[in-house]
């Protein structure tokens, strides 16, 4: 697969997801969004704001998650490992800290699913694996995901997200965050 992380990609289509557990959790995903957009990114959909429960470390607050598609327009050319990191340097210029592995954060930004490419490499320092090693584990990344494009197919699965969310194992609690 090395040859993968060699070859250059022009993004048609990104969906992104979103957390904050720290501070005005929704602000936090307020910053993010303008923060990508800013960027040069185009939002192209946006999912409702879920409050959902922990998973893996719980001993934290609950969160905030919602899920974005993204395009970029108005850059040149932009490629999964450069759009990661630049989530990655979004998430450190909103006070991202990684003290703890799964821990409580003020924004995490995962990509998901880039136009169904399947990549496990680095390039430039960046690890990245797509489609998310654990999106059809997560309910949290799954509704929200599901809410904007639920007939897209998981590359590896072939399954539509609608699918996979209603096959998930993941009794965690989602629910729309009315503030």
């Amino acid at each position: 697969m090395e040859n993968e992380t060699l070859r250059p990609y022009n993004i048609r289509t990104a969906y992104l997801g979103l957390g904050s557990n720290l501070g005005d959790r929704a602000a936090n995903l307020l910053r993010a969004v303008t923060a990508l957009c800013d960027a040069g990114l185009r939002v192209r959909a946006l999912s409702s704001i879920y409050e959902t429960e922990p998973v893996d470390y719980l001993d934290q607050p609950r969160f905030l998650n919602m899920a974005m598609a993204v395009d970029a327009p108005r850059i040149e050319r932009i490629d999964p490992f450069s759009l990661l990191k630049l989530c990655l340097g979004v998430e450190t210029s909103l006070g991202r800290e990684r003290a703890v592995p799964k821990g409580a954060r003020t924004i995490d930004i995962d990509l998901l699913l880039v136009d169904g490419l399947v990549i496990d490499g680095v390039r430039d320092d960046v690890a990245l694996i797509l489609p998310h090693p654990r999106l059809h584990l997560r309910r949290f990344a799954l509704t929200p995901l599901a809410e904007i494009a639920p007939k897209l197919r998981h590359p590896i699965f072939g399954k539509t997200i609608e699918q996979i969310l209603d096959d998930v194992d993941d009794s965690s609690s989602v629910r729309i965050y009315v503030g």
